[in-house]
């Protein structure tokens, strides 16, 4: 039986900037291990993690030998009225693992804002940033990372790919999706103050309160093999035209899904945004998202399809 989603929290999440989402450890898990390699001698910067609440935190100190880091920094937003945000330290140091399990964390002069002077600070001395970022400041977030030319593996909503900032940087071929989306992300650890929004809102074994929200997806910079694996294209234009309708403004073809890409056309062609999850660079080239040559949202027949990412066959390998 298909599951209904409920993705009413995430609008009223923005609307009242409700953004304390944390990740649940075996979403981490699940998602590391295709980038595992890429961490050696290098310093983690969990920089929207309360030390003491984040999975991610948790679970670079479980790994941190066995991947080799350099350090592991992590800076949480002031919350329960305190003006102050969190500050963590990690470089293997014993005593450093013993503060951390008493609590013992160190406090920002500021909020812990990630845009703060003091996280900026701390991001420039890091390599990897790692963290479920406020949905609400997404585009600032990734802007920011981005100006400092910093690796990054993050949590963000799938309509992240239709904001211009975010698809700029994808069509770039600066950044592209990880591993996990939708479902392969199970849902979000919620204060006790949050209501439980959408049909799959549940309590796990250990009593937190989790949401599901289906519409989520990992965005990266960091290289693994899934990402060039070749999209196998079963069907053909030749003898199914009708399947394939060309749009009023742009000499090319909508494909409804991404598995009836054909494999005998190659010209343009408006694919959903999922498309993403499966792209290989080397196999198709993204054109452009959504607009037909006169500027405006791509037609069929007058009508306009959901947002269509343009991509275009590379020549045969």
């Amino acid at each position: 039986m298909s599951r209904l989603i409920d993705r009413s929290f995430l609008t009223e999440a923005k609307k009242n900037k409700k953004d304390e989402f944390y990740t649940q450890r075996v979403d981490i898990d699940r998602e590391l291990q295709y980038y595992e390699g890429q961490f050696k001698g290098r310093t983690v910067y969990c920089n929207t993690d309360h030390p003491k609440k984040s999975n991610f935190v948790r679970y670079f100190l479980d790994n941190f030998t066995r991947l080799g880091l350099r350090r592991l920094i992590a800076t949480g937003y002031a919350v329960d009225g305190s003006n102050c945000g969190t500050y963590f330290s990690y470089t293997g140091n014993p005593d450093e693992l013993v503060a951390w399990k008493n609590d013992e964390l160190t406090l920002l002069q500021g909020n812990g804002d990630f845009r703060s002077d003091e996280c900026v600070a701390l991001l420039r001395e890091s390599d990897i940033i790692v963290t479920n970022p406020p949905y609400s400041l997404l585009r600032e977030f990734v802007g920011c990372i981005e100006s400092f030319n910093k690796d990054f593996l993050i949590i963000a909503t799938v309509n992240a790919i239709t904001y211009k900032e975010i698809f700029r940087l994808i069509h770039a071929g600066k950044i592209w999706l990880g591993v996990g989306l939708g479902r392969d992300i199970s849902g979000f650890i919620v204060p006790d103050h949050y209501e439980l929004y959408g049909t799959e809102a549940r309590l796990n074994d250990r009593g937190e309160r989790i949401v599901s929200t289906n519409n989520s997806l990992w965005l990266t910079n960091l290289d693994s093999e899934r990402r060039h694996q070749d999209i196998p294209l079963v069907k053909t234009y030749s003898a199914n035209e009708a399947d394939y309708p060309h749009y009023d403004n742009l000499d090319g073809i909508n494909v409804n899904k991404t598995k009836d890409i054909p494999s005998d056309w190659f010209g343009l062609m408006g694919v959903p945004i999922t498309f993403l999850h499966k792209h290989n660079p080397a196999q198709f080239e993204i054109v452009g998202f959504r607009k037909g040559n006169d500027g405006k949202d791509l037609r069929i027949n007058g009508k306009a399809p959901y947002f269509r990412i343009i991509i275009r066959r590379r020549e045969e390998r």
